[in-house]
């Protein structure tokens, strides 16, 4: 019972130490201020509110400064955002559904005995890359290419589909969707304010429900129209099932290429975001 009181310790002991500020402030109350602000003085404060407008003008359609406070509302009117959205949504997303169908890419190159192996190359390079994303004073400037590793990876694969190639596509594809994820929701707050980075996270991250969908009937579309029909017997309840199998390396190569492009696509997006906020960073 007294650990479970202890937590009350802490409003007890800032009620007591609370300080009346109802009162009249000193700086405030000069008998000696004069009442009436004279013209020079008041040309310069209004010149003083004049120049944010005048900034505010400048930088119309872009981020001004950071950690500026956006609501839902405000945040999809701003073109920064959804040069964000489309880089997350044409990166990260795209190296998650490459690990939902690690499985089937394995079994399509005969490389069923190397799965265990590559599921734990590209958590293994994933969790690297979230180690990558704490350093950003170093990495400030090649930051916003952290997805090109993504596309190096998925052409790699693309051109040479054998063991080696699929694990060193794999780590290309690990390190960057570790990056990005773990630099996400930091990257969240400091351009859409840290207030409201919960609810402008979430927004972001619908992107992967969309990505999953898009990202997943490619792939599916490209198996399925190079594989064939086989029927399967379950040796315990003796149901017969028939369902398509693809072997080989047309099973995969057009879904890389169209993925590379994908990420290309958003290569480009994180390189003009990165471009239009290189202002409010170097303000701050």
């Amino acid at each position: 019972m007294v650990l479970l009181a202890l937590p009350l310790i802490i409003p007890a002991c800032s009620s007591c130490s609370y300080v009346d500020t109802d009162g009249p402030d000193p700086a405030y109350d000069d008998p000696h201020k004069p009442l009436l602000i004279s013209n020079s003085h008041q040309m310069e404060s209004n010149a003083m509110m004049q120049k944010p407008k005048e900034n505010q003008m400048q930088v119309k359609g872009r981020l001004e400064t950071l950690g500026e406070e956006h609501s839902a509302k405000k945040l999809i009117r701003c073109v920064d955002f959804w040069l964000y959205y489309t880089a997350y949504f044409c990166g990260a997303t795209v190296g998650l559904i490459y690990n939902n169908n690690l499985g089937q890419i394995a079994q399509s190159l005969h490389q069923q005995s190397q799965l265990t192996m590559l599921l734990v190359v590209y958590s293994s390079c994933s969790f690297f890359g979230r180690l990558l994303s704490t350093l950003p004073d170093l990495l400030h400037r090649v930051a916003c290419c952290c997805i090109g590793p993504h596309a190096n990876g998925l052409f790699l694969m693309w051109n040479q589909q054998d063991g080696s190639t699929l694990v060193a596509g794999t780590t290309l594809i690990g390190l960057s969707s570790g990056f990005i994820f773990a630099a996400a929701v930091s990257v969240t707050s400091e351009l859409f304010g840290p207030n409201s980075v919960g609810v402008n996270h979430n927004i972001l991250i619908t992107n992967i429900p969309l990505g999953s969908l898009l990202y997943g009937q490619i792939a599916a579309m490209v198996y399925d129209a190079n594989g064939q029909k086989m029927t399967v017997v379950d040796n315990r309840t003796g149901i017969v099932d028939t369902m398509i199998v693809c072997i080989g390396v047309k099973c995969y190569s057009t879904t890389f290429v169209v993925w590379a492009c994908i990420t290309f696509l958003g290569l480009a997006s994180s390189i003009v975001l990165f471009i239009r906020t290189k202002p409010a960073y170097a303000h701050s």
